[in-house]
């Protein structure tokens, strides 16, 4: 949904949330009730704030959620042990484990523990290598729900040129699997790309996910391009902001997100979409 050269992504999940809740309505009446685990460990202010919202938002839809509050200094061990207790519970059918987690946890070791088939996240390296192979299941949230954005803003990928900066494996990487699924000729550009400006300036779509405000100038972006910003970062002010600056950037972009209220909540829709899915899998 766009108004002006904004893409609404909070409008555009609200349409994913009808259609999901629409669909676990019918697979509970047929007994099969999705079920959502969170796990947070810590006091992480940010975490409690996501997980909060994404309770409410199952309790929306009608997944069953539970969140597993953990101490800051839970052992690996016993996280790992907490994990395969929730693999192995018939009732659960997502996993989400909140990052960032403390330091002394090992997050792969951790995120790798989520059987394949609860891992609502996507962050699972056989989910990731489902996408390299163009047979996706439970697709990363994130990605998916920026090619969701695009597809219901009428965006058309094949053969576009898709810039994407950033190569985070949660992010930029699945991310350019999912541009190269839909047709796009991608790029995708890093802390060691030399002279980043060349390749933003070539963008017919830019898509920036690094978290450094202001990372990418307004005047970079070619003509009429798509950007989509996915950093979101809280300055001094108290005001949350994008990696691309923004006002001068939506003066040339044919369509762009804004920060917050673009690519947030799509995350959100696609984990739950992906928690049906996971549901609808195990039912059948």
């Amino acid at each position: 949904m766009v108004s002006d050269n904004l893409i609404d992504g909070r409008a555009i999940a609200d349409q994913i949330h009808e259609e999901t809740r629409r669909q676990i309505e019918a697979l509970s009446n047929q007994g099969t009730p999705p079920g959502l685990v969170f796990v947070r460990v810590g006091e992480d202010p940010a975490s409690r704030v996501y997980v909060g919202m994404k309770e409410k938002a199952c309790a929306r839809l009608g997944i069953r959620s539970q969140v597993h509050a953990l101490p800051g200094d839970t052992t690996e061990k016993d996280l790992l042990q907490r994990v395969a207790d929730l693999n192995a519970d018939a009732t659960i059918h997502g996993i989400l484990v909140q990052a960032p987690l403390p330091g002394h946890l090992n997050s792969a070791a951790v995120f790798n523990t989520i059987v394949p088939g609860k891992d609502v996240d996507g962050f699972h390296p056989y989910t990731v290598g489902r996408l390299s192979q163009r047979i996706p299941v439970l697709r990363p949230c994130t990605p998916h729900g920026i090619m969701v954005l695009l597809e219901r803003s009428g965006v058309d990928l094949v053969g576009q040129h898709v810039v994407v900066v950033g190569a985070s494996n949660h992010v930029g990487r699945p991310l350019a699997l999912e541009m190269l699924l839909a047709g796009a000729t991608t790029t995708v550009c890093h802390r060691f790309t030399r002279d980043l400006q060349k390749y933003v300036r070539d963008a017919d779509i830019l898509c920036v996910a690094v978290g450094k405000p202001g990372l990418v100038q307004g005047e970079w972006i070619k003509q009429g391009a798509v950007v989509i910003d996915v950093g979101i970062t809280r300055i001094d002010d108290g005001h949350l902001v994008g990696d691309v600056d923004f006002a001068t950037a939506r003066e040339r972009a044919r369509l762009i997100t804004p920060v917050p209220g673009g690519v947030g909540p799509m995350t959100v829709a696609s984990l739950l979409s992906n928690t049906l899915s996971a549901a609808e899998l195990r039912s059948s």
